[in-house]
Order: structure tokens, then C-alpha cells, then sequence
């Protein structure tokens, strides 16, 4: 079944192009006819647009079918009559025979399962807490240290030191007790040592200087004073030490010499000691107080 569709634009391309839009159909599938020319008018008046009459084909419409009225069943059961069979009819006067009842099949009766015995399970074992091990019950026990005479050098040495450290205001009590070769080794006790001690021990080396210094003036010979605090001496024996040992290695492995810190000349005489056994390693000091340091190198 053919229909038209009139469209209208600015050109005649343009109106085919607005009525295929509409149909959704292409340009094959259609036929133009021009109905109108575009006409531009003079300055925008008289301006006619195009016109075109487009014909395509569309499906032919289906026959809606009438709705049959629907019979009620129980109309047409009641109009149909009923079918007479060659069965005998049986006398409504005749007493209906008995039913044999069915017997019903036996069920089998399922056998009653024990119970299942829940095995007992086994109490689980109480986490007990680890016991904590007994913590070591500081006990500042202090030195006992022998009473210095009167008149002897640790004398001397006390009473100096204590002069010292009441002009720096500390309350540090200095013990002195003579060791071996003309060497005396003087303990300071107290609270707030570490100050005296200084960073990398530089206050506790002056004050050992300045007591080498004042109590040789005063004496016979010569006398050397170790002066420690808490024990920093062997602290830092054992540091240096170990410190020593690293540098080593670190020359070893790289093949290379290395420089370090600058030490008093008690640190530096520790250093060597330490490496003075290892293979392949020699060490040497180099440059002036303070500044001198000791030198790691490798040697084949």
C-alpha cells in the first residue's frame, strides 16, 4: 500500500532529507516529486521554501477478527443430550455391593537407632601464664673505699678534686686508691654525673688533666691519675674496641685506607693496641692536638 508524506525546506535536498527523517526510511526506498522550487526572495521577502511530495510503501493493515461469543459450559451442557452406551443401567432399587476394602500394605517400622554416645572430649588445657622472670632488684650498694691517710697523695688528690667540682656545683664525692706503678684511680660518686662525664667524656678528661697538673706540682716524681664516672672508662674501652674492629674490616673488604674521629692520645694508643695483631692492617696518627686522629690502612 503506497503513502505520501509533503516535506518542506530550505532546499530540495533538504526537504527529502526531513522526510526520510521521519520515516526512518533511506533514499532508495522512496519517491520524490517536486512539488515546489526554493525561491531566495529579495533582501529576505518573498522567500518561498521547496516542497516535495515523498511516496514509499507501507504494509497493508491486518483484519481485526470479531470476538465469537464464548458459550458458557454449563449452557452447552445442559443443551447437549447425554450419549446412551450398550452398559447395563443399573435399578436404583438394587442395594449397591459391598466394597471389598483394599488391605493396606504393611509399613515397615523403622528400627529405633541408638543414640549416639557423644565421646567425652578431653578438657582443654588452661593456657598458663608464662612466669615472669624475677626482675634483678636494683641494690645501689655502694664502694666501700679505704679512708685516705693524712698527708699521702690520695689526700692530696681528694681534697683537690673536691675544691674542683664545689666551683663546677656539683655535690660528686671523689675516692682515690693507689693502683699499680705510681698510677692512682679516683671514682666519683654521686648523683647528675653525666655532665661531668661531657660528650665523648671531655669534661671528665679535663678534670683528669687538671689533677695530673696540680697534684704533680706537690709530689715526688711522677704520678699518673685516672679519673672515671659510672664506670665510663671501660664503657668506652669496650666501644672503641669494637669501634676499632669495624673500621678494620670495612679496610679489609674495600682495600682502602680510612680516617677516624680525633682521639686524646689514650684513645689512640687503645686503637692500636686492638689492631696492632691483625694481618694485612697497619695503623698510624696523623695531624695535631685536638685534632690528631688515627689512620686504618691496608697493606699487603
Amino acid at each position: 500500500m503506497e503513502k505520501t508524506i509533503i516535506t518542506s525546506g530550505s532546499t530540495i535536498d533538504m526537504a527529502i532529507e526531513v522526510a526520510l527523517r521521519q520515516l526512518g526510511l533511506d533514499r532508495d526506498s522512496v519517491s520524490v516529486q517536486v512539488l515546489q522550487q526554493a525561491k531566495p526572495g529579495f533582501l529576505g521577502f518573498g522567500r518561498t521554501p521547496a516542497k516535495v511530495q515523498v511516496t514509499y510503501e507501507a504494509p497493508d493493515p491486518v483484519p481485526e477478527r470479531s470476538a465469537e461469543p464464548v458459550k458458557s459450559a454449563l449452557g452447552a451442557a445442559s443443551r447437549s443430550k447425554p450419549k446412551t452406551t450398550g452398559a447395563p443401567v443399573k435399578d436404583p432399587g438394587m442395594k449397591p455391593e459391598p466394597v471389598k476394602a483394599e488391605d493396606p500394605k504393611p509399613v515397615k517400622a523403622k528400627k529405633p537407632q541408638p543414640p549416639k554416645e557423644e565421646k567425652p572430649q578431653p578438657p582443654k588445657a588452661e593456657r598458663k601464664p608464662r612466669p615472669e622472670p624475677p626482675k634483678a632488684e636494683k641494690t645501689d650498694i655502694p664502694r666501700e673505699y679505704p679512708a685516705a691517710q693524712p698527708g699521702s697523695v690520695e689526700e692530696k688528690i681528694e681534697q683537690f678534686l673536691k675544691g674542683l667540682l664545689e666551683h663546677m656545683g656539683s655535690q660528686a664525692v671523689p675516692h682515690a686508691v693507689k693502683g699499680q706503678d705510681n698510677t692512682y684511680l679516683v671514682e666519683l660518686t654521686g648523683e647528675d654525673l653525666g655532665y661531668l662525664i661531657g660528650r665523648r667524656g671531655d669534661t671528665l678528661d679535663a678534670i683528669q688533666h687538671l689533677c695530673n697538673y696540680a697534684v704533680n706540682r706537690d709530689v715526688e716524681g711522677h704520678v699518673r691519675i685516672n679519673v672515671d664516672a659510672e664506670d665510663y672508662r671501660r664503657k668506652r674501652e669496650e666501644s672503641l674496641r669494637k669501634y676499632a674492629r669495624k673500621k678494620a674490616q670495612q679496610v679489609l673488604k674495600a682495600r682502602r685506607r680510612t680516617t677516624l674521629e680525633p682521639m686524646n692520645a689514650y684513645e689512640r694508643h687503645l686503637i692500636h693496641a686492638t689492631l696492632q695483631d691483625m694481618e694485612n692492617i697497619t695503623t698510624y696518627s696523623t695531624g695535631t692536638e685536638p685534632n690528631r686522629r688515627v689512620v686504618i690502612e691496608y697493606v699487603r
